[in-house]
């Protein structure tokens, strides 16, 4: 199974989002806002609301139609860069089609995997009122209000600001039927939780050295999630498999929230220190993070963060680690889980992350060590059965 399943040009657009900067033309903190952390944050909201509307309103969630629509969507607002949201749904109204077919064409020549297979369906046939696309609408405008809670704090007398604060507000009524929106607007626990994991948007990586782009905490989150799904789509994974390899990417680094990020040369320079640090985070995590979800999801939220890097499976109600996850464990009532891949997945993202900036013509040993090392790490390396040096290779400086 050595064949490619995700393209460099996929993998290029993925970080065009991390260019795209949010609000520019209203003062924002230094650090900005970019489409690819508003785009991890919605992904992380829109969690949130499926899970209360599948466990308090006993609704049927189509978790895979959430993660792929949620991807599309991604796509579909990155190939389209930085329209402003009012012209953006103006062009919409009157030409959807046309603007649709554009962007399909834009990321067929990116050869962008199943996302062209799925994107007509998507954009042209679905049911803008399913419960789906009503919940991601609704996490996209969550997201978008929290940056705007900034954003109004330091733009109070700019011309305009008013009018953009009743329009947010005036979209975030329309989907107030949903539980969860009514729990994040009561400003408890799972505000709290929004707002914890949206500060991760202000948490940069790569702190000793510049870089371009700039990419969070969060940012670097999704990415992993998103590659992390078209590996599981190329394996043939079970629909569980998937859900728990997607959403285990996209919070795999969540802890550091709480702790920031421990750079490797610090983890692993005193014999033992790594896994102490692992214990202060599990530790952090139960006592600060967990409070803030109801408690029938924290199983769940512990079996995607602790040991994040191990293949695991449900066995007999346990958690169990395997060595690989064989056709065996397959299926959903094993809860999969590969986390070795999903480790492949962020060193790839980080690999991205450095052979970016130096293609900007910013250059650090670190980044140099990044694109040296990691590409002879995977050399004829397969991840259940995926070749991670083919991908390597389509990076080599010619």
């Amino acid at each position: 199974m050595s064949e490619q399943w995700i393209s460099k040009e996929t993998l290029e657009l993925i970080y065009e989002a991390a260019h795209i900067q949010r609000w520019n033309d209203h003062i924002r903190p230094a650090q900005g806002f970019t489409e690819l952390d508003k785009q991890a944050h919605k992904m992380i909201i829109a969690y949130v609301l499926a899970k209360f509307e599948e466990e308090e309103r006993k609704r049927e969630v189509n978790w895979i139609e959430l993660i792929e629509g949620g991807i599309l969507e991604f796509f579909h607002r990155v190939v389209l860069t930085d329209i402003k949201p009012p012209i953006f749904y103006k062009l919409l109204e009157k030409h959807r089609d046309k603007l649709n077919k554009w962007v399909f064409d834009r990321l067929k020549e990116r050869n962008a995997g199943f996302v062209i297979e799925k994107f007509n369906k998507y954009f042209n046939e679905t049911d803008d009122r399913s419960l789906i696309k009503r919940i991601l609408r609704a996490a996209h405008y969550l997201a978008t209000n929290w940056e705007f809670k900034i954003i109004y704090r330091l733009n109070r007398d700019m011309y305009g600001i008013e009018e953009t604060k009743r329009r947010i507000e005036n979209e975030l009524e329309e989907y107030f039927d949903l539980i969860g929106v009514q729990k994040i607007s009561l400003g408890r626990k799972t505000s709290d939780f929004i707002d914890l994991v949206g500060q991760l948007r202000f948490q940069q990586r790569w702190t000793r050295t510049p870089r371009i782009p700039s990419t969070s905490v969060l940012g670097h989150m999704l990415v992993v999630a998103i590659i992390s799904y078209y590996c599981s789509l190329k394996l043939g994974t079970c629909d569980k498999r998937r859900y728990n390899n997607f959403f285990a990417g996209l919070f795999h680094d969540l802890p550091e929230v709480l702790t920031r990020d421990i750079i490797s040369p610090v983890k692993t320079s005193i014999e033992g220190l790594e896994g102490y640090i692992k214990d202060i985070e599990t530790q952090e995590v139960k006592e600060r993070l967990l409070p803030l979800l109801p408690p029938s999801w924290h199983d769940e939220f512990r079996y995607f963060m602790e040991e994040e890097f191990e293949n695991k499976i449900k066995l007999n109600g346990r958690t169990t680690k395997i060595k690989e996850i064989s056709d065996q464990f397959n299926q959903d009532q094993y809860s999969p889980l590969d986390g070795k891949l999903i480790k492949a997945c962020d060193e790839l993202a980080a690999f991205m992350e450095a052979y970016l900036s130096q293609k900007h013509g910013v250059r650090s040993e670190y980044l140099e060590d990044a694109t040296i090392n990691l590409p002879e790490k995977y050399k004829n390396k397969f991840i259940n059965g995926l070749d991670f040096s083919r991908i390597y290779a389509f990076f080599k400086e010619k």
